[in-house]
């Protein structure tokens, strides 16, 4: 089948844009829903139910709040290290004093990438795990629609009051009763972005008409993007956030009655920052940031400090939930964090755990078709009828040992049951659709193959090709491959553990896409063929092999082979540009050798390349001798004129077209002392460094001042 150029690339581009599609939908994983249910404030599960007849427990509604009021500060960066590490320590006096010696209990948090400001909003108030998709929205960020802490907070009637990056107002519209948002954007702002927060505090902590208070401060992670973690910019921010939770603190326990509810300091960060100062990856200083809960509630710390317990950064929502008095978001994934409530009584920590593990069970339910066959699902009901026993026994009034036995009992099944549905629920939401990934990656290397088959014709002055699908298609081989296709997707799609997009199509669209991979298949190997076959005919015309592929054209195409695996690793996409300094070096130089070859050695090797120009002319004398056309004397002392200026011009482009590769050697060595980037030659001397000088800043300005 005969196609013309045009017509095959965009047959090739619309292929490309199907496969690309198909991998996308694998790459981006859905996230784990519920579906919406009755009522504002969501359903209240009952205690569970004691065997026997006749016994009925009389707890039916969410437990009451256990905090009046709660305060958020969030500060943007924050690593955990800058908290527990020496810099705490030094820079956080007040902080490090409450963390060893004061009521307060301190965790890392462990973020899941990709580690921006959005995204980690999203999972702090939802206990959901936004995927990478979420990347694309972060600099728009759109109302959060999902379940979330702030709306529960809201419907309940709680009073919010929020401060700091605006994406909280973008995400939470109408949510809050006084908010003042900042920009995120003017990353060398280190002083204002964060006295814009602070210079509210005094006047709302003198209030009494609020129930929740969120502070977001961006100063630290705007001089991280700057200058770094190690700058000696991050020492006195670290302090004037010591400072501001000083302030707070000592606000909020002077104003605790003896008769009323305590009040809560939560400190936390989005996310870390590397060691370069910037985030978004899945490195250690990029997803552990501290978690610390401040309370005159708790018990103050007794006996040395050990290491702060790791957990996941979702479990904040569920916990914040429970403190205040209200339900867990549906779509949460997080645990609770069972030492914020460890002062109440064993039955208030039962119902919280049957609370958490009630909603993460439904919510398994609701997401995964053989729930009933997980083993957090099963632990779950087993630990429900374990709690169920331990009702009845307190219900009947055993304060024995045997009750207090079998309560630590219960609560260790719960938080194991706990443990592993939000474990079963994270891979679900972190699990890639891999055979949607597969049949999109099929389709893209199959075309691309069969251009790559197709670049010598297209390289050359004709513009047809000859695509070899019509004989493919009536082909034993096509027929055979589109079988074997058709077996393996059906064997895939009735698995009981495969759930992916490819398979939820008609059977007749994976029919056709089955069919397409085949015919492609047999067409790329047709083509082959025919270029081995010809390979092997004798050359009759030493100008029409010279069409064939060039040195320079094997190391283009494995330059670009190379740059695209090359991509499939963090490590290369963030020193890319070292891939790109060798690419274009090796390019040039193979261009000045291939240049001095044609030059030099083809000249003398070959006669007929060296005078080339003249048997141009000889053909045209001879051409009009074929066709008895008259040239007159003048003509030939024209066309002698014409050949010795033309020889005079390529003798000057030959010494320019030398010159080229090495120009271009010596411009892109400039670039590269021009400005350092990457992450392992960033702190190497440039001429940017250079220019910002304060000796030469000194120099230029005595030099103005001279003028």
């Amino acid at each position: 089948m005969r196609l013309r150029s045009g017509v095959l690339a965009a047959g090739c581009l619309l292929l490309q844009a199907l496969g690309v599609a198909i991998f996308l939908r694998g790459f981006f994983p859905l996230a784990v829903r519920a579906r919406p249910r009755g009522g504002p404030r969501g359903e209240s599960p009952p205690e569970p139910a004691p065997p026997g007849p006749g016994t009925v427990s009389n707890w039916t509604k969410i437990p009451p709040p256990l905090f009046k009021k709660v305060v958020i500060v969030l500060i943007d960066a924050l690593r955990d290290d800058f908290v527990f590490g020496s810099k705490g320590k030094q820079f956080m006096p007040y902080t490090t004093q409450v963390i060893e010696k004061g009521t307060s209990y301190s965790f890392i948090a462990e973020a899941k990438p990709p580690t921006v400001t959005m995204p980690r909003i999203k999972a702090l108030m939802t206990g959901s795990i936004p995927g990478f998709i979420d990347v694309v929205v972060n600099l728009n960020s759109p109302a959060l629609l999902d379940d979330n802490l702030i709306w529960q907070a809201k419907t309940a009637g709680k009073r919010i009051i929020f401060y700091g990056d605006d994406t909280w107002v973008k995400l939470f519209p109408k949510h809050f009763v006084e908010y003042d948002g900042t920009t995120s954007f003017f990353v060398s702002d280190f002083t204002e972005v964060d006295d814009n927060v602070t210079r509210h505090l005094d006047r709302v902590l003198k209030r009494e008409d609020w129930d929740l208070l969120i502070l977001h401060y961006l100063g630290l992670d705007h001089i991280g993007h700057v200058t770094g973690p190690n700058s000696p910019l991050v020492g006195p921010k670290l302090r004037e956030m010591d400072n501001i939770l000083k302030k707070i603190h000592i606000s909020l326990l002077s104003k605790e009655g003896e008769a009323s509810l305590p009040s809560l300091l939560v400190v936390c960060g989005d996310h870390g920052m590397s060691e370069t100062g910037s985030h978004g990856g899945s490195s250690e200083g990029e997803v552990h940031t501290p978690l610390l809960f401040i309370s005159s509630a708790f018990e103050k710390r007794s006996g040395p400090l050990t290491q702060p317990e790791l957990v996941q950064q979702t479990d904040l929502a569920s916990t914040l939930a429970v403190g205040l008095g209200l339900p867990i978001s549906r779509n949460s994934v997080g645990n609770l964090i069972l030492p914020v409530v460890g002062g109440k009584t064993m039955r208030e920590q039962l119902r919280f755990l049957h609370l958490n593990g009630f909603q993460l069970s439904r919510l398994l339910e609701e997401n995964t078709p053989a729930y009933e066959k997980d083993p957090g699902y099963e632990q779950f009901k087993i630990a429900e009828k374990s709690h169920g026993n331990w009702i009845k026994l307190y219900l009947e009034g055993n304060n024995s040992e045997i009750l207090m036995n079998l309560g630590k009992k219960v609560l260790k099944q719960y938080l194991e049951a706990l443990k592993t549905l939000s474990s079963s629920l994270s891979k679900q939401v972190a699990q890639y659709d891999m055979y949607s990934m597969m049949v999109g990656t099929v389709i893209i290397m199959e075309v691309l193959l069969l251009l790559l088959l197709s670049v010598p014709k297209a390289l050359s002055s004709r513009a047809e090709f000859e695509v070899p699908l019509s004989p493919s298609l009536f082909s034993l081989l096509f027929y055979l491959m589109c079988l074997v296709l058709c077996a393996v997707h059906v064997i895939v799609c009735t698995s009981a553990e495969s759930l992916c997009y490819f398979c939820s199509m008609s059977w007749l669209t994976a029919l056709g896409v089955m069919m397409l991979i085949s015919a492609l298949m047999c067409g790329i190997l047709s083509a082959i063929g025919k270029i081995l076959e010809n390979s092997r005919l004798p050359v009759k015309n030493p100008v029409v092999s010279s069409s064939s592929w060039s040195e320079v054209d094997v190391l283009m195409l494995a330059g670009t082979i190379g740059h695209v695996l090359s991509l499939g690793a963090s490590s290369f996409i963030e020193e890319e540009h070292q891939t790109w300094y060798f690419l274009i070096n090796t390019l040039c130089l193979a261009l000045c050798q291939e240049l001095c070859r044609n030059h030099f050695l083809l000249k003398e090797c070959d006669p007929q390349h060296g005078t080339s120009l003249k048997q141009n002319f000889d053909g045209i004398r001879e051409a009009s001798d074929c066709k008895n056309i008259d040239v007159p004397a003048s003509g030939n002392s024209k066309l002698d004129k014409v050949a010795s200026s033309a020889e005079f011009i390529k003798g000057s482009d030959k010494w320019l077209s030398l010159a080229s590769p090495w120009i271009i050697l010596i411009c892109c060595r400039l670039l590269r002392s021009l400005n350092r980037t990457g992450v392992q030659w960033a702190h190497r001397p440039d001429f940017g460094h250079w220019l910002t000088r304060e000796t030469l800043q000194k120099l230029l300005q005595r030099k103005d001042m001279l003028q």
